[in-house]
């Protein structure tokens, strides 16, 4: 009865993580999907500039979409990150229950819970990261003299773009 209740224990910190993490990855998976939306976007304004002769505009969005393109890179790398430390802190709940019966497994548990830790706080400081760019694309569109005069925004598809 004495192991269940030690089994509880070394649950409860990786469960409270667990919890933390999925919420992270809650937040990174809105703002990547924000981050494509805006990518495609900027990418079918770009097609249609080309196609209709604007050459300076076209590669007003190109620039832009060098811009989204990298913060969509932090924002991948963050995600597969955070992801591979929910996956990590799984492990070591399953290692350390496994731990109460084998020692080595125990061990193992903790090097896997370090682990995640350490893939967290690498997914943390890309998200910072990201996060300290994040504006930057709509100021350098707001200072790009390209941009002011484009009429109507681009179509987006909307439901009658079927």
């Amino acid at each position: 009865m004495n192991d269940i209740g030690r089994l509880f224990q070394a649950f409860l910190a990786p469960a409270i993580l667990l919890s933390a993490t999925a919420l992270l990855i809650l937040s990174i998976n809105v703002r990547l999907m924000g981050i494509v939306s805006r990518l495609r976007q900027f990418v079918h304004a770009k097609y249609d500039a080309a196609k209709s002769g604007r050459v300076q505009v076209a590669e007003a969005y190109t620039a832009q979409i060098q811009s989204i393109e990298k913060r969509a890179e932090l924002i991948r790398r963050c995600f597969l990150l955070a992801l591979i430390s929910l996956a990590g802190t799984i492990s070591s709940c399953l290692l350390l229950g496994l731990g109460l019966y084998l020692k080595d497994a125990a061990l193992a548990a903790v090097v896997v819970f370090v682990a995640a830790l350490l893939c967290l706080l690498v997914a943390t400081l890309y998200y910072i990261q990201e996060v300290t760019v994040s504006l930057s694309s709509v100021q350098e569109e707001a200072r790009d003299e390209r941009f002011m005069d484009l009429g109507a925004p681009p179509e987006t598809g909307g439901r009658d773009a079927l």
